[in-house]
């Protein structure tokens, strides 16, 4: 309350002293914030599991560009941290630039963990030097329900968009087994 001599206290948070119109819209504008806070909280990706469709992702590569999951691809290489990322591109380094379009094959790095300074200053940059696309997610809640094993490449293989078996390679070997190298 501000105290003024003279004047009668005022307290900002009686709702009761608006008038009817003004406190429908305060109480609009108190359940619109709530909404906006609360929302992207219960928004998250639903778990992949072996004989469910693949959760629909709409993301962007490592250039900025939209990148998602095509109805034809047979493979994800998913890569949720820097060791299992630093693997698929040690293996995929190496391969002609058409590699993954040729096995059907996308790859997907979860980079939401990363520091943004770190992300933009010196990860993205590094990406954009690689001569495939990378699917590219920065919001922890995109990825948090997918399959992840600690320093490990997560291999989701695909049928007409629905998981058929995960795999996953704890080593270049494994990767590049489950590759076909």
């Amino acid at each position: 309350m501000f105290l003024t001599p003279g004047i009668e206290p005022i307290d900002p948070f009686d709702l009761h002293r608006l008038k009817p119109t003004m406190r429908a819209h305060f109480s609009t504008l108190v359940w619109a914030l709530m909404l906006t806070l609360v929302l992207p909280l219960m928004v998250q990706a639903a778990p992949v599991e072996a004989g469910q469709p693949l959760p629909e992702l709409r993301l962007e590569d490592q250039h900025g560009q939209p990148w998602r999951i095509e109805a034809e691809t047979r493979l994800v290489i998913f890569a949720a941290g820097r060791p299992a990322s630093n693997r698929v591109q040690s293996v995929l380094g190496t391969q002609p630039k058409d590699f993954l379009a040729s096995r059907q094959a996308v790859y997907l790095a979860d980079m939401s963990r990363m520091p943004g300074l770190i992300t933009r200053t010196f990860a993205l940059p590094a990406l954009r030097e690689q001569p495939f696309r990378i699917g590219v997610s920065l919001n922890e809640t995109h990825l948090a329900d997918w399959p992840r094993q600690a320093e490990a490449v997560t291999l989701i293989h695909l049928d007409q968009g629905r998981v058929q078996r995960i795999e996953f390679a704890g080593s270049e070997a494994e990767l590049q087994r489950a590759l076909g190298l």
